[in-house]
């Protein structure tokens, strides 16, 4: 299958390969040229706009960073609209707006394009090893077009719903993600606090229903007072920007979110937007007067 991917950063140049080794035929664009040299060296195909990558495929690929820079790539000057024959299908696999994503699919169906919203989860690691999971947003007509692609990137791929659904499920992920967090920091601080060990309750809790993959990796991280990013802090900062954002259009009300939305917050305003959004520790070890 022709597939063009456009945005080769942390998650797409991992994920390019992976579809090219599997045998698809892969244009690539990238903002900085020397994105696309290793991917071209392995075996892909350099293009020099989105544009042009559009019109040589059937399946478009989006990855990129925030809802502006989806509307960019899509339908800005020399943006996917631009190449994309009818028929085709553009797959956008960032973390956006819901509301937004449900207006770009109504613009490009008007001019005969398909859309699926699929944002994934499972990171650098997950998109590396291909084994991310894909919460999909569309029709299952479309959604059964694109599915072998999918399976080339991932392991858990569901078909959540109309246009928009995907991202809908990504903002609950992001929102389950980001409260567990800030209770594991909380449920470390707390130990620590009382004179426990932490690294000892971590134990204990593994074992129990409070056991997670954030206790684990995550609690690990705060353990260690390390936070190398798996998912920095500003991505995560910009998910729950759009979870805040869509819980206001809506008139809901998430208190926990806030409330970790406004720690990550925190962590920018330090100069901390490059750690992984697990350092969410180090404002409540902060807030307890426990800085390390």
């Amino acid at each position: 299958m022709d597939i063009a991917f456009i945005g080769l950063g942390i998650m797409g140049k991992p994920m390019a390969l992976n579809l090219h080794n599997a045998g698809h035929t892969v244009f690539v664009h990238g903002r900085r040229a020397e994105s696309m040299t290793p991917l071209c060296d392995g075996g892909c195909t350099r293009c020099d706009s989105p544009a042009e990558a559009a019109s040589r495929a059937e399946i478009i690929i989006v990855m990129v960073s925030d809802t502006p820079d989806v509307e960019q790539v899509i339908f800005g000057d020399n943006g996917v609209i631009h190449g994309a024959k009818p028929g085709s299908v553009v797959v956008d696999m960032s973390t956006i707006s819901p509301t937004a994503t449900r207006r770009f699919a109504d613009d490009l169906r008007a001019r005969g394009i398909e859309m699926l919203d699929a944002p994934v989860s499972g990171g650098d690691v997950g998109a590396i090893n291909a084994t991310l999971s894909i919460m999909v947003g569309g029709k299952p007509e479309v959604f059964d077009r694109v599915k072998p692609v999918f399976e080339a990137l991932g392991k858990n791929i569901v078909l959540v719903g109309d246009n928009g659904a995907g991202q809908v499920a990504k903002a609950c992920n992001q929102i389950v993600v980001a409260v567990s967090i800030e209770g594991v920091a909380e449920a470390l601080t707390f130990a620590r606090k009382n004179g426990v060990d932490p690294a000892k309750v971590r134990d204990a809790l593994m074992g129990g229903f409070a056991g997670s993959r954030i206790l684990e990796v995550h609690g690990k991280r705060m353990l260690d007072n390390a936070y190398p990013p798996g998912f920095k802090t500003k991505l995560h900062r910009k998910d729950m920007n759009i979870v805040m954002q869509t819980a206001h259009e809506l008139g809901l009300d998430l208190p926990a979110a806030a409330l970790v939305t406004e720690h990550l917050e925190v962590l920018m305003n330090a100069g901390d937007a490059e750690l992984d959004s697990a350092a969410v520790m180090k404002v409540v070890e902060n807030l307890s007067g426990m800085e390390r």
